[in-house]
């Protein structure tokens, strides 16, 4: 297989046929909650000869957040929420993170060499924000200005998933509850979980949120300073449609409890 990862200049990397960057759900959506999920698929753009990988290393963790896309659907829809998703994999580009961050575009995830990452060009890595990254962000932003300037309220719930096993160690929690600067909503959902009494529950665990490893929370929640919470679940229990309806009613009862004390409607 030979990897094409140095275009012409002037070819696109997203062929006409492929699917755009952004997937767009319940636009019209009237609650004051704005849904994203930033690792909601496996694709990757045909010209990239699937990275070098099998697909089934395309299909692991490694690739996109397992589960998380059909939950954030089933919350926007019980939460009236509009959700934005991106379904390229994340190992094409990630994201969720900053463009000058070493796992922007990662040569290694867990311990799985990304072929076609080894030796990419500034024109590649270049054509990748420009065609992914960028309009999946400008489109997040467009829906947040547009709510502003209607003074519809905000609630950003950033959806992910993790793997119960890490470089062979496995995780105990259920669920994580991240944030950074800003706890506000965080600490209320983690109590809350927490009073479920069933589930173990980590806040900044398995994953913290910062400046230099994450973009939606610094970028969206706080310098917009729009109360926010980047959820993460466990990938066995949202692996199948029982587990993800189960934790979208959960979420959305606890959700809805917890925007009063905000008084954020």
């Amino acid at each position: 297989m030979t990897l094409r990862t140095d275009d012409s200049a002037n070819e696109p990397l997203l062929g006409a046929h492929e699917p755009q960057p952004i997937r767009v759900e319940n636009a019209a959506g009237q609650s004051a909650y704005f849904l994203i999920c930033d690792h909601a698929g496996t694709r990757i753009p045909e010209k990239l000869d699937s990275l070098g990988l099998p697909e089934a290393e395309v299909q692991r963790h490694i690739g996109w957040d397992i589960g998380a896309a059909a939950l954030a659907l089933k919350l926007a829809d019980k939460l009236d929420a509009t959700v934005i998703l991106q379904p390229y994999s994340r190992l094409v580009i990630d994201c969720n993170r900053p463009l000058n961050s070493p796992d922007s575009i990662a040569k290694i995830s867990e311990r799985t060499l990304i072929p076609g990452n080894q030796h990419i060009s500034k024109n590649d890595a270049q054509k990748r924000r420009d065609e992914i990254f960028t309009p999946y962000h400008r489109r997040i932003r467009e829906e947040l200005d547009s709510r502003e300037s209607r003074g519809q309220a905000m609630v950003l719930i950033a959806v992910h998933s993790f793997t119960p096993v890490y470089l062979d160690q496995k995780r105990p929690w259920h669920v994580g509850v991240l944030y950074n600067r800003d706890a506000r909503l965080a600490h209320l959902l983690s109590a809350a979980l927490r009073a479920e009494e069933d589930l173990v529950v980590g806040e900044n665990e398995p994953y913290s949120v910062s400046d230099e490893t994450d973009y939606t929370v610094p970028e969206y929640g706080e310098r917009r300073k729009i109360p926010h919470v980047e959820i993460e679940i466990r990938q066995d229990l949202i692996a199948d449609e029982i587990g993800q309806e189960a934790w979208a009613l959960r979420l959305t009862r606890l959700l809805k409890t917890l925007v009063e004390p905000l008084k954020l409607l």
